[in-house]
């Protein structure tokens, strides 16, 4: 069996991998090519025909501005395809890139697996009709999706969420560091980390917010959760008058060991709540996208901890909102000792119970391989 894969983001890349070493356990022959990053690089022992960190625009704006660049990727990734002549491809979230690659592939006879639902539900939910037009089977990992799927009589395959999988085997390895805060030089305050992200933009606007707000909290250490497209001169700029550290390739391990968290929207916010870590999401974007996309984004919240319970858990700190003053005072409340802290961490243990056992990566290759 031959399977092309595309993952444009880090967060797919984690998904990718995991995936890639479920398929390689059921069938060892199983040949692979894909567009993803360093951990499907590991899995498959195959360097990416495209890192996701070329891939990486986010906003209106941005998009529109690199316009040309994504045009070239379309006209590569179809033929890195036809190239490899795959029985299926897998695509994995990114949909702006990854709906126009399925609708090519149907013209072409190959199959499409989709896993990582688009977000459908929150925005743009027109693309509803292209997922039931080109593709051929939706892995869906959230119950309320398998749910807004059925008003559309559109039957999908719920797998669980793979998040589960990837954090349960970080707390199963047994090399792991016992003594974190040493082996990086770290000191022995508490550690809060602060996790603005992985492309370019987000970082820009979010990560200065959340290093002044962490000014008159002497008594902790802050600690960078550094993006994997990123590299350290990128973020210099950033930390050079600020007391906070910064740690590559470690986001588990920081999260494990962190008190609390300021985290930007995205799969970081369900990460932090499954690593059991007390946190306030903070989200700044161009501020033509966030007009644009008030407009068309139709739900309530950002994050998927709140999406999950359709309520607030997690308090959201939206544009004006997140700012240094506001971010700290929700920040103290969350901290040991603070008034919201506990209630935050009972909350996260329902989370865990509505989203199961795991073993999503399993059932996606259990139902390609059939």
């Amino acid at each position: 069996m031959k399977l092309f894969l595309i993952a444009g983001e880090a967060s797919g890349d984690l998904h990718g991998s995991n995936l890639i070493k479920a398929l390689k356990q059921k069938n060892q022959s199983i040949k692979l090519a894909f567009w993803g990053g360093d951990l499907m690089e590991k899995a498959a022992d195959i360097k990416p025909l495209k890192h996701y960190k070329e891939l990486a625009f986010m906003g209106f704006i941005e998009v529109i501005k690199n316009l040309g660049e994504i045009f070239k990727n379309f006209k590569l990734c179809k033929q890195h395809i036809v190239d490899f002549k795959p029985d299926a491809i897998v695509l994995i979230d990114y949909p702006g890139f990854n709906l126009r690659i399925a609708k090519w592939a149907k013209s072409q006879n190959i199959k499409v697996y989709y896993y990582i639902s688009p977000k459908v539900w929150a925005w743009k939910e027109k693309r509803v009709y292209k997922i039931i037009k080109y593709v051929d089977t939706l892995f869906t990992i959230f119950p309320f999706e398998t749910e807004f799927f059925k008003k559309y009589n559109y039957p999908v395959e719920y797998v669980g969420n793979p998040l589960i999988d990837a954090i349960h085997d970080y707390k199963k390895e047994e090399n792991k560091e016992l003594n974190f805060k040493l082996k990086n030089n770290l000191s022995e305050k508490p550690i809060i980390a602060l996790l603005p992200g992985s492309r370019k933009q987000e970082v820009s606007t979010k990560l200065p917010v959340m290093l002044d707000s962490t000014k008159n909290l002497d008594r902790y250490q802050f600690v960078i959760a550094g993006a994997p497209s990123l590299d350290l001169d990128f973020y210099k700029p950033f930390i050079e008058n600020n007391d906070a550290s910064i740690l590559f390739g470690q986001t588990y391990d920081i999260l494990e060991n962190a008190e609390a968290a300021l985290v930007t929207s995205g799969t970081a916010t369900l990460e932090t709540a499954l690593f059991k870590v007390p946190q306030v999401v903070c989200y700044i974007a161009s501020p033509i996208s966030y007009a644009i996309a008030k407009r068309l984004i139709k739900i309530k919240f950002i994050s998927l901890v709140n999406l999950i319970f359709d309520k607030e858990v997690v308090r959201e700190l939206i544009q004006h909102e997140c700012n240094p003053t506001l971010i700290r005072e929700e920040l103290n409340t969350l901290l040991i000792g603070g008034p919201k802290r506990e209630k935050q961490l009972k909350e996260y243990e329902h989370l865990i119970e509505l989203l199961g056992n795991g073993s999503a990566s399993e059932k996606v290759a259990t139902f390609i391989g059939k």
